[in-house]
């Protein structure tokens, strides 16, 4: 295949403008080389994707919370650090989410598209790749998640094992002039920040019903050759209500820190809605990630109440997640084992999660770009462990990772207050950064 790549010297391609493959070519333009950015929408769309913006967050519209104390506080922290073009352009597309970091979807994708287009030295090219093209410069495939079937079969031919992959499921979207807001309460858990989630307050027999109706509903087939292997952190729905009678109330319905302003009390169960977009015109149904067939999914959803009536903008749906055997096929620097000019970002690479995506897409960035960044960040760093985590792990049986503190290097801390302990751990991340960052003069 004949690419931009081979015209120009100190040239980068990245297959794949997902939240990885943007991030990416920011840094990468910013050191002063030139990118080749390929995405393949919209001439090939995906199941999941609505469009053909850059950076488009397809599941969910929240990047977790913003605190120290919680994983996704602590990688946020660690990318502004480091100067994340996605996380700056996320905090300027925020919507309310109490003490997360929730963003409008489409708004902040059109606008991390148009700043792309314009920065020098970044050539947006809207074309399917479909092989492993042939260069010499520094190669970062980012495709995701939604790898096209013709460049899925190209990778299995690079890393010599058939394509792993999971699957995916979003919530639904629910249009805000359809809701009953006189049903619901306006509350963030234990009252901390603005009351940013509605809640839908369920008593037993209410939640009892909604777990009925969902574990005896038809769920969506995958088809003969697919397996159905799940990631906990995005399981549907119906299958957390099939571990267990009480397992949505101990999960995505758990009640704790909220209390119905009407009785005084704590429900039995709680369904929260959350803000999708700034001008309130969409809610998402938070946790509900499903594969439930259409039709089961309106009946079912509309049996909760303020939402007798709801429109559906869009339905929740599964999709198929490819990854690679990442312990098998790349280093700590996410480099190919087998070819050190190829560099994998992103969920294909077998980090799960937006802000993790965005973390990997960055620092393949930073080492594609500077041949002088041969140090890895300590593993006492959120995106150090997590990178060292996905390239040392067991590969009989890899799984996408998500960051957790527990792939933190040990740093001495001792404490047995466990938020407090996160908090000096978090701490002793930052410093470990900054150190890394002051070394290499980034």
């Amino acid at each position: 295949m004949q690419i931009h790549t081979k015209r120009v010297k100190k040239r980068v391609t990245i297959i794949g403008g997902g939240l990885a493959g943007a991030e990416a070519a920011y840094q990468i333009a910013k050191s002063g080389m030139a990118v080749d950015l390929y995405e393949m929408r919209p001439q090939v769309m995906t199941e999941a994707h609505g469009g053909d913006s850059l950076a488009e967050m397809v599941c969910s519209n929240s990047l977790g919370s913003e605190e120290i104390s919680s994983a996704s506080g602590l990688l946020k922290r660690e990318l502004k650090m480091l100067d994340s073009f996605f996380l700056r352009s996320a905090e300027k597309n925020r919507v309310p989410a109490g003490n997360s970091l929730a963003v409008d979807r489409l708004q902040l994708a059109a606008n991390i598209t148009a700043e792309l287009e314009s920065m020098p030295g970044i050539r947006i090219i809207r074309q399917e790749i479909r092989e492993i093209p042939a260069t010499e410069m520094p190669l970062i495939i980012a495709s995701g998640p939604l790898t096209s079937p013709a460049f899925a079969q190209a990778l299995s031919g690079l890393t010599m094992r058939k394509n792993l992959y999971f699957f995916d499921a979003t919530c639904p979207l629910i249009r805000a002039e359809s809701i009953d807001f006189s049903k619901l309460f306006a509350a963030s858990r234990y009252e901390k920040g603005e009351a940013d989630f509605l809640n839908i307050p369920l008593d037993q027999e209410q939640y009892e019903l909604l777990v009925t109706s969902m574990v005896g509903a038809e769920p969506e087939q995958a088809r003969d050759f697919e397996k159905e292997i799940f990631f906990d952190a995005c399981l549907p729905v119906e299958e957390i209500a099939r571990r267990g009678p009480q397992s949505l109330a101990f999960g995505p319905l758990k009640p704790v820190g909220l209390v119905d302003p009407r009785t005084g009390a704590r429900p039995h169960a709680v369904v929260q809605l959350r803000q999708d977009d700034l001008k309130k015109d969409f809610f998402q149904l938070v946790g509900f990630q499903t594969r439930l067939k259409y039709g089961d999914q309106k009946r079912i959803f509309r049996n909760l109440p303020g939402l007798e009536n709801a429109k559906f903008e869009r339905f929740g749906r599964m999709h198929r997640n490819t990854y690679i055997n990442a312990p098998l096929i790349i280093n700590q620097f996410s480099q190919c084992k087998k070819n050190s000019r190829i560099y994998f970002a992103g969920q294909i690479s077998g980090v799960e999660g937006y802000v993790e995506s965005v973390a990997s897409g960055l620092l393949c960035g930073l080492f594609a770009s500077r041949n002088e960044l041969r140090n890895p960040l300590p593993e006492t760093t959120a995106i150090g462990s997590l990178l060292s985590y996905i390239a040392n792990a067991g590969w009989q049986d890899f799984r996408p990772s998500k960051f957790t503190f527990g792939l933190l290097a040990d740093s001495g801390v001792e404490c047995r207050d466990k938020k407090r302990k996160k908090e000096l751990k978090a701490e002793r991340a930052c410093e470990a950064l900054e150190q890394w960052i002051k070394k290499l003069a980034i």
